[in-house]
């Protein structure tokens, strides 16, 4: 499904994990025979280093991990499973080059911040094309003034990697593949916009 057809906003529950992730944890070896049936590969992915994961997700939710998500080998099915899933966006502090490039492609959107300042279960609304999350829950924090609980304002916000417009348009068509089936062709227009 193309990012168009969810709304430009993208919203969730995030789902977080470590550092080091790799498309081997993403894919255990042991189900390598399953690539040719991907719903069924997808019911697998993170099984050794997230058992429950695929109990939790529910359609719309986030990834969150921490540095290096999708190190390892080329594993193109990797961010592929991970959408089949129901997995909307991976927020990572880093992720590797290939990860990144094959979750494009794959119409996966990928967005680099500071996933410290997000906590298992808190409620994400992501706006891809201006790099903007906003953390929508409200939990107790210790209050500095007198005694009890405070609570972490709904809104707080975090920055994270814009979204380049050429990748937009491939992920608001659902990978590259369908960007290409639809306009036959793959050009870049030039723009003043950073990479």
């Amino acid at each position: 499904m193309s990012l168009r057809a969810k709304q430009s906003n993208l919203k969730g529950k995030a789902i977080k994990l470590g550092n080091n992730i790799s498309t081997d944890d993403i894919i255990p070896g042991r189900f390598a025979h399953l690539r040719s049936n991907l719903p069924e590969l997808a019911k697998h992915i993170l099984e050794d280093v997230a058992p429950s994961f695929c109990a939790r997700v529910e359609p719309g939710d986030f990834l969150v991990a921490g540095r290096n998500f999708g190190l390892g080998s080329s594993r193109e099915h990797a961010p592929l499973v991970i959408k089949m899933s129901g997995i909307s966006a991976v927020l990572a502090k880093s992720v590797a080059r290939i990860f990144f490039r094959n979750a494009i492609n794959q119409g996966m959107p990928v967005l680099l911040c500071d996933t410290d300042k997000i906590a298992d279960g808190d409620e994400l609304e992501i706006n891809l094309s201006d790099g903007l999350i906003t953390n929508l829950t409200s939990r107790p924090l210790p209050n500095k003034v007198g005694s009890g609980e405070g609570l972490l304002s709904s809104g707080a916000r975090l920055r994270s990697s814009k979204t380049p417009s050429f990748m937009l348009a491939i992920l608001e068509e659902g990978g590259l593949i369908p960007y290409i089936r639809k306009h036959k062709d793959f050009i870049i227009r030039c723009s003043s916009e950073p990479y």
